[in-house]
């Protein structure tokens, strides 16, 4: 038994699971005598249910897998030499395939009995965008044992994406003012008008991003404080149980040593017996010969 080993068995065990395998594991690594491999099964974190359904469709549909992992490289590719046309085209790609694979898992994760939500769904979309972005990501959810959702970095967000495939080409000739014609007046209102409302979407969008990054940390937070006690309470049960046997083999030895000196106390009543009989019967035959 090894750690990997163990790993790869619990992340793929469904999420009700973990916990009673995780702790077999780590007793059966005790009782072979291996305790820091138990304290390092003990450490395995129980995945989230979002995460758990990432690494389902990891190891369900390994294809599908792989077919992600390259479209990251190629994006990672493109995104670093600031190639409009092929991101342009990546980013319909990939917009396909992070649907699709989001539908795959929502499925995968329902013929497994643990039906997904939508805020599930996204976590589930955000660790594919992180996939696609980060080859740390990609590589950590290559191995199908996610205990936490990924996030995207920054600098690779949709937006941003967007922005870029949005740019227009530099055009040959540009016209000068002498030469442009005068917009009218009201188009430029109207212009104006639909820059505020954009601006004023924007600002929403972005404030309602920040709320929403702020709760998944909060939630976050609360969710490694709950595992931390979690792994706490654990380690405080296998202590518990491994002092109980040290009080067992303990309380065995006592029980030796007792019946030991209860014997020794038993061969020495005897030898006294003999011993006193002895003198006795020493004592009667010098009596005898003195008469």
């Amino acid at each position: 038994m090894d750690l990997e080993s163990v790993a790869d068995e619990l992340y793929g065990l469904p999420p009700e699971d973990f916990t009673d395998a995780r702790r077999r594991h780590a007793a059966a690594a005790r009782a072979s005598g291996d305790r820091g491999l138990a304290t390092r099964i003990t450490s395995l974190r129980r995945p989230t249910l979002s995460a758990w359904a990432c690494n389902l469709l990891v190891r369900a549909d390994p294809d599908q897998a792989a077919g992600l992992l390259r479209l990251g490289e190629e994006l990672r590719q493109a995104h670093q030499e600031l190639d409009r046309d092929q991101m342009r085209e990546l980013g319909s790609r990939r917009n396909r395939l992070v649907g699709a694979l989001s539908r795959q898992v929502r499925d995968l994760a329902a013929e497994a009995g643990h039906p997904v939500s939508e805020s599930v769904l996204r976590e589930v979309e955000a660790t594919l965008q992180a996939v696609l972005a980060d080859p740390d990501a990609a590589a950590e959810w290559a191995t199908g044992q996610l205990a936490r959702p990924l996030s995207p970095p920054v600098g690779f967000t949709e937006a941003a994406l967007a922005a870029a495939t949005r740019r227009p080409a530099p055009t040959t000739a540009l016209a000068t003012p002498a030469t442009a014609p005068e917009a009218p007046a009201a188009r430029k209102d109207g212009r104006k008008a639909q820059e505020k409302e954009l601006a004023r979407a924007r600002q929403d969008a972005e404030t309602a991003e920040q709320r929403a990054r702020e709760q998944e940390e909060a939630l976050r937070e609360a969710e490694s404080e709950h595992e931390r006690a979690e792994t706490l309470l654990e380690q405080t049960e296998e202590r518990a149980v491994t002092l109980a046997e040290d009080v067992r083999r303990a309380e065995d030895r006592l029980r030796a040593a007792r019946r030991e000196l209860d014997e020794a106390r038993a061969e020495e009543g005897t030898a006294r017996t003999a011993r006193d009989g002895a003198r006795k019967r020493v004592s009667e035959i010098s009596a005898g010969e003195i008469t």
